[in-house]
């Protein structure tokens, strides 16, 4: 797992709504503090964890972690909105034909197969960043027509993409990026650079929640870590921090590009995993763990 270092400090989100909190306890939820000093040694379970997805997408990591014996307290940061491009999406996929598809995310890999069916299903050739996109595609087998995905670059980054995608000798080639609107560019100008002939679309956006119930705020403030999927997520997370600085929590991040957020963000105690998947993320969630315990001892 890698462990990043303190850049910079920045906040700008807004707070979820009491609705969106919940608890998974696997075994008996007991109030719990970064600082509490009657953990059993050795003991990682003790430390609960805050998921931070939208409600129903943390399904999977909570039961990952509960065989851990690690109880996970659900709080959704951030909410998708579907943008008006979504019709531009399904009317492309029904009229025209692209060389590449490119999809950098698990949303916006829902986004792009919910259009995908509504298109008809056509022939497609996808590009993903990072094994759990291809999951998604995966999970969709069952379709009228299994999609090819068939490239993944070597490093789970949209750059990494933009430079490793295949393209055959000078041809013209077209690319679609149904993408969300605060995605980074990296991707449409590293291709363009490229000779790529690139059309984005943003299919929806992502925005933080609205207010939090103190009391179960102050729980999660004091967690040991917090899992977060993407960039808006932390930010998310940030602004509920009275003092970001003082904060003596980990971030166990998805994959890379969260995590750089993470840390220009200002927090100190980053983790990800170099492969990106659900299994390298809960081992992340192990290692801050283990980091957090040897600070309680201390």
């Amino acid at each position: 797992m890698k462990l990043l270092s303190l850049v910079s400090l920045s906040t700008t989100t807004t707070l979820p709504s009491q609705s969106q909190l919940q608890f998974h306890d696997h075994r008996r939820f007991q109030p719990f503090s970064v600082r509490a000093s009657s953990s059993p040694a050795n003991s990682i379970s003790s430390h609960p964890v805050v998921v931070t997805r939208e409600r129903g997408k943390n399904n999977k990591l909570i039961t990952a972690l509960a065989k851990h014996g690690i109880n996970s307290l659900e709080l959704p940061l951030i909410q998708h909105t579907q943008l008006s491009d979504y019709d531009k999406l399904v009317s492309l996929l029904s009229s025209t034909s692209f060389d590449w598809i490119i999809i950098t995310s698990p949303e916006a890999a829902v986004v792009f197969l919910q259009a995908w069916n509504a298109a008809g299903t056509p022939s497609v050739k996808v590009a993903v960043v990072g094994n759990g996109t291809s999951i998604k595609f995966d999970e969709a087998a069952s379709s009228k027509q299994i999609i090819e995905v068939a490239f993944t670059p070597s490093k789970a980054t949209g750059k990494a993409l933009a430079s490793e995608l295949p393209k055959q000798g000078n041809e013209r080639c077209t690319v679609l990026y149904p993408a969300s609107a605060k995605a980074g560019h990296d991707i449409e100008e590293g291709l363009s650079k490229r000779g790529f002939y690139v059309t984005r679309l943003n299919t929806y956006t992502t925005e933080p929640v609205q207010h939090v119930d103190q009391m179960v705020l102050q729980q999660a403030l004091c967690a040991s870590v917090v899992a977060v999927a993407s960039p808006s997520a932390i930010r998310a997370w940030v602004n509920l921090l009275p003092q970001p600085e003082e904060w003596g929590g980990s971030v166990a991040c998805i994959g890379e590009t969260t995590a750089s957020a993470a840390t220009k963000l200002g927090l100190k105690s980053v983790y990800h995993p170099s492969s990106p998947g659900l299994q390298g993320w809960v081992e992340s969630i192990l290692d801050a763990l283990r980091n957090q315990n040897r600070f309680l001892k201390t």
